[in-house]
């Protein structure tokens, strides 16, 4: 029980708290004074230094980070030093808006990505289409995406608005439709081609082979022998995918316009914005953190060779 609580429950907590650590001093090392934005650049040396004591920038970043984390544990993640507005109300909106987006992205890779790998995986015939396309996916970067389908789907179909994440439910889903198949397509060819490797290795295997001896339907031997058995490194691929997506979408929204957490997090780390900035580097990697930790207990539940060996 010990081993499971610090496994499952202090090994995660402590990877966040170390990163957010790690963070809040890069950030405030890194070049840059984001007093001169808030004062301008006449201000003088002394309302400099005003208004850097009274935006505690003046402490210590040590005592600053520990003064930062108790008020997170609060709830209270700061307050912009831009727009003077506190940062959990900021950031509610933009979570929304990238939350969708990541979970149609999701969709879309978990759906083709193993519908093609489980294709490339088993016809032989298709499998030099399914190498092709993959590869295809993998070169293309998502800003090049972006680029292509604005000007394919957007501009001269007009299919799809080119600007924004629109209002309402319907709205929204239309303007996130491209931006979601822009963020997909590198990690649908990644999880296919993971799909592909596995379902190749277990088709070959021993029992495999005898199932089909014994005249069982080559349908039932997929499902119950060779996917099922492969589940686990295409779950493994699928859950990094999905949490390699919030970090991914920064691209994405900055490219179509949308008022996500992304785009937000390019405009604060612009402006040298460190509550926002902080905020939305420790959320990705908590999304990374707990994505990660569920995987690793989904396996050990799904492969009884892990359960033997887990906490």
């Amino acid at each position: 029980m010990t081993r499971g609580v610090v496994h499952w429950v202090v090994g995660p907590v402590t990877t966040v708290l170390a990163a957010s650590f790690v963070i809040f001093v890069a950030l405030a090392l890194a070049p840059g004074d984001p007093v001169a934005r808030v004062v301008g650049d006449r201000a003088t040396d002394a309302q400099r230094e005003a208004a850097r004591h009274q935006l505690g920038l003046d402490e210590p970043v040590v005592v600053r980070y520990f003064h930062w984390l108790g008020d997170a544990l609060h709830g209270d993640l700061g307050t912009s030093l831009i727009s003077r507005q506190d940062v959990a109300s900021l950031l509610a909106p933009r979570l929304l808006t990238t939350l969708t987006l990541v979970l149609m992205s999701a969709v879309i890779i978990l759906v083709i990505g193993v519908a093609l790998g489980a294709v490339g995986g088993v016809g032989d015939r298709l499998r030099p289409f399914v190498n092709g396309v993959t590869g295809l996916g993998v070169a293309i970067p998502s800003f090049v995406a972006s680029t292509l389908l604005i000007g394919v789907f957007a501009v001269q179909l007009g299919w799809f608005p080119t600007y924004g994440s629109g209002a309402g439910v319907v709205d929204r889903l239309w303007h996130l439709t491209l931006p979601a198949v822009a963020l997909s397509i590198g990690w649908v060819a990644y999880v296919a081609q993971m799909t592909a490797a596995a379902v190749r290795e277990e088709a070959v295997r021993e029992h495999v082979e005898t199932a089909v001896g014994r005249g069982l339907p080559r349908s039932l031997v997929l499902r119950r022998h060779v996917m099922r058995n492969a589940s686990i490194p295409v779950l493994t691929a699928s859950g990094l995918t999905v949490a390699g997506l919030v970090a991914g979408s920064v691209v994405v929204e900055t490219a179509f316009g949308i008022d996500g957490v992304g785009s937000m997090l390019v405009k604060s780390v612009s402006s040298k914005d460190y509550a926002p900035t902080t905020a939305i580097s420790v959320l990705v990697v908590m999304v990374f953190v707990v994505v990660t930790t569920v995987i690793d207990f989904v396996q050990t539940r799904v492969d009884p060779r892990l359960r033997e060996h887990s906490p």
